[in-house]
């Protein structure tokens, strides 16, 4: 696989978050909707209210929310901001007739991670939410994600 669990859960949790964009959602609901387990969760969510891309509420009515837009979050943010894509600036093997220059095989890997960030930094969010195929976003599944009502407790 060519991204690590923690960025697979982050996209996830970011999706299910961009679902119901103004709308808080508790970890326990993103975590059902996603599949993603609880504790796993609540360090993903940590990392993203740590770096401004989520606000956390406690109390009644309280959650998780996106504090930006959806289609003004890439796909990018989120997967650098827990495993940041390197690029390959030097020689890897510290191969001294290499300096200042990379040899045709690290060449390559370095302009395929660059068409590869590219390609997630012009993907949004929310591109990933609204697309023509009959699937639901993140593996969601539609009768999971419309019945995702807002936590209300009351006082007995």
């Amino acid at each position: 696989m060519l991204f690590s669990q923690t960025a697979e859960y982050a996209l996830r949790a970011m999706v299910a978050l961009a679902e119901f964009p103004d709308r808080p959602q508790t970890s326990q609901q993103i975590a059902q909707r996603t599949q993603i387990p609880a504790s796993y969760l609540s360090k993903v969510l940590n990392t993203m209210v740590k770096a401004g891309l989520v606000d956390a509420q406690r109390g009644i009515g309280g959650g998780f929310k996106l504090l930006r837009q959806p289609a003004q979050l890439s796909v990018l943010d989120v997967i650098n901001l827990v495993e940041p894509i390197e690029r390959i600036h030097d020689c890897p093997l510290k191969i001294s007739a290499h300096r200042g220059h990379l040899c045709p095989l690290h060449q390559t890997l370095d302009q395929t991670l660059a068409t590869l960030q590219s390609a997630l930094a012009k993907a949004s969010i929310s591109d990933l939410i609204h697309d023509d195929s009959s699937s639901t976003p993140a593996g969601l599944c539609k009768s999971e994600v419309r019945k995702v009502q807002p936590t209300i407790r009351r006082r007995s």
